[in-house]
């Protein structure tokens, strides 16, 4: 089947089987890899992305479903000009990664949650319920959550440092 796949803002024109997921083609035809794959069932977050804007786990999803509709990988969340996402900064400062293969469900989920409604982290039950849609077996999840409320805090107007 023939479909469009609007990548990071940027077409790619594929010809796709219908039955494959979102995460092999983005890996393996737009040659993405930072969606990473764990289990493959829609439990451990590995392979979130954004699909108009919300976080899907792309493992579920078929290439099919997202003909012509805007996706944003881990690799689209910097600005253009390189500077790291506020996320990615505040990742990095609360350490809150170790062994990165979960980072980039993480960062993917946490943007989707707080650009759609930053007050997710003015909410702790809301903001539990946003940390408990990933696995991580690394970090004990208390400096995911110090980075995600670092991020939320930040002036939507301030800079990237």
């Amino acid at each position: 089947m023939r479909i469009t796949l609007v990548v990071n803002g940027r077409d790619h024109p594929l010809d796709v089987e219908p039955r494959r997921v979102l995460a092999d083609v983005l890996r393996e035809d737009c040659h993405l890899t930072g969606t990473h794959l764990g289990c493959e069932m829609g439990v451990c977050g590995a392979c979130t992305v954004l699909v108009d804007g919300e976080a899907v786990r792309s493992c579920l999803m078929l290439a099919v479903q997202c003909d012509g509709r805007p996706i944003r990988t881990v690799e689209g969340l910097a600005a253009p000009d390189g500077r790291p996402h506020p996320l990615q900064e505040a990742f990095s400062a609360e350490r809150a990664l170790q062994c990165g293969f979960c980072t980039p469900g993480w960062l993917m989920s946490a943007a989707g949650a707080l650009e759609s409604d930053p007050a997710v982290a003015d909410d702790p039950e809301r903001l539990a319920a946003l940390l408990g849609s990933n696995l991580c077996r690394c970090t004990g999840y208390e400096p995911i959550r110090r980075a995600v409320l670092r991020a939320a805090a930040r002036p939507r107007s301030e800079p990237p440092a």
